[in-house]
């Protein structure tokens, strides 16, 4: 048997009255609360001892109304908490003001937790006894706590310019504290340094959904806007997982081709040496002259492609090759021509190359039957040489038949890389923008509002 549902006996909320406009000033956090801002007219009240002083007038900047009122409460680690404070910070880059919201949050037997708001971006933030352990990681610096390193993301002055509700510290309009960031989404760790003390704390990135569920907020909260500090890149997890998928994918594609690769004939069925004279420049000669057919070769298998390789010693010069594949037994003809050319030499800039002496065609889908070539070669016989030698060349004629076409492996390849690429990119946009407003950035340090969770 379990034990009893014990219930928490109820504390009762204590009650001041403002000496300045002499509203009712309750206090949930009772002892421990040690400034409480009236709501009606925003006096900053000492509560620490009985006789309640003003440590503050009453404030003279425009109300900020808070996106969640004083007095709701939520859920965070099935603790429930109750709205009790709301103050507006803010850091000035230039004329440029940022500005950023937070709630003080109080459970009666796990204290104070803090809300830390900015541009739709949501930190719940506890403070940490434990000072971290300082440190540098890829030349920044950075601090370890509680088994994670986090980086150094910025140093800023934070003011308070506006305060209501309840405070465990001693809250004023105008202080400023000095917050630094360190980060490991979706985790940030602050600091608050001022001439007494520094303050840790430790917030985890939430968004406004969580946020709005939390508290049963009828109304949706306002959408994020740009990254923030600790928002967690989804896309970064999505990379190694993707990029996983991409490799066994190619895996199965290279597996394919070896596999059809083999099941191809990609056999000789022609392999013959020829060579031309090409009169010298004055010469009577015709292109006909040196046409001629080959002996019939089989082409068997399944209709596939055939390939016609050229191997040539041309040596700065250049020949075409006029040919034909021809059906030997139904006369049917497949023109097509080929131009070889290599050149080389040197100049002031050191060796040259253009062109290369070989070559090849492949023809697809050619039916099987007996086959023959006709070969009609010409070459320039009007060269830069001084000498009126005839000009000749030597050739090979190869006929392969079922040849593997790598074309589509290589497309198929590429198609594949697309999707992991993308989500790459993705995921380097989205750190790119995130470190953008950080003191390592393009932007100045207080270009970005801090995320400190509590200013004492």
């Amino acid at each position: 048997m379990g034990s009893p549902l014990v219930t928490p006996p109820v504390v009762k909320v204590r009650a001041l009255f403002c000496p300045n406009c002499g509203g009712v000033v309750q206090l949930r956090g009772y002892a421990h609360t040690l400034t409480a801002v009236c709501t009606n007219c925003f006096t900053v009240l000492d509560t620490s001892t009985p006789a309640v002083r003003v440590l503050q007038a009453a404030q003279e900047q425009l109300r900020r109304q808070p996106t969640i009122p004083l007095g709701t409460r939520g859920k965070f680690q099935n603790t429930v908490f109750e709205i009790i404070g709301f103050q507006v910070c803010q850091v000035t880059d230039d004329t440029t003001i940022y500005e950023w919201n937070e709630y003080v949050l109080f459970n009666p037997y796990k204290g104070f937790h803090y809300l830390v708001e900015y541009q739709g971006h949501w930190n719940f933030v506890s403070t940490v006894k434990a000072s971290p352990a300082l440190t540098k990681s890829s030349g920044k610096p950075a601090a370890i706590f509680g088994g994670r390193v986090y980086v150094h993301f910025q140093t800023a002055a934070a003011k308070t310019v506006f305060v209501m509700g309840e405070f465990p510290w001693r809250v004023q309009v105008g202080e400023t504290v000095e917050d630094q960031d360190y980060i490991a989404p979706p985790y940030m760790l602050s600091a608050e340094n001022t001439a007494n003390e520094v303050v840790w704390s430790l917030g985890e990135y939430h968004t406004g959904a969580g946020i709005a569920r939390a508290f049963q907020l009828k109304t949706a909260l306002p959408p994020p806007i740009g990254v923030y500090e600790d928002q967690p890149n989804l896309h970064r997890a999505r990379v190694k997982s993707a990029w996983t998928l991409c490799f066994w994918m190619l895996m199965a594609l290279v597996s394919l081709a070896a596999v059809l690769s083999m099941l191809e004939l990609n056999r000789d069925v022609f392999d013959q040496k020829y060579s031309f004279h090409a009169p010298f420049t004055g010469a009577p000669a015709t292109p006909t002259d040196a046409a001629f057919v080959t002996p019939v070769f089989d082409l068997k298998g399944h209709t596939s492609n055939v390939q016609i390789q050229l191997r040539t010693d041309l040596d700065n010069n250049w020949a075409y090759f006029a040919l034909a594949l021809i059906n030997n037994d139904t006369s049917e003809a497949l023109d097509f021509g080929r131009e070889v050319s290599y050149y080389h030499g040197s100049d002031s800039d050191g060796r040259w190359t253009e062109g290369k002496p070989n070559d090849s065609v492949t023809l697809p889908s050619i039916p099987p039957g007996r086959y023959y070539l006709r070969v009609e070669p010409e070459m320039d016989t009007q060269s830069a040489s001084t000498s009126y030698r005839a000009h000749d060349v030597s050739y090979e004629l190869t006929v392969r038949r079922d040849v593997p076409n790598y074309v589509w492996y290589w497309l198929a390849a590429f198609l594949l890389l697309l999707p992991p690429l993308a989500v790459w990119y993705r995921s380097f946009t989205f750190e790119r923008q995130r470190w953008m407003d950080s003191d390592y950035g393009s932007f100045s340090s207080s270009s970005r509002a801090s995320s400190s969770g509590d200013d004492n």
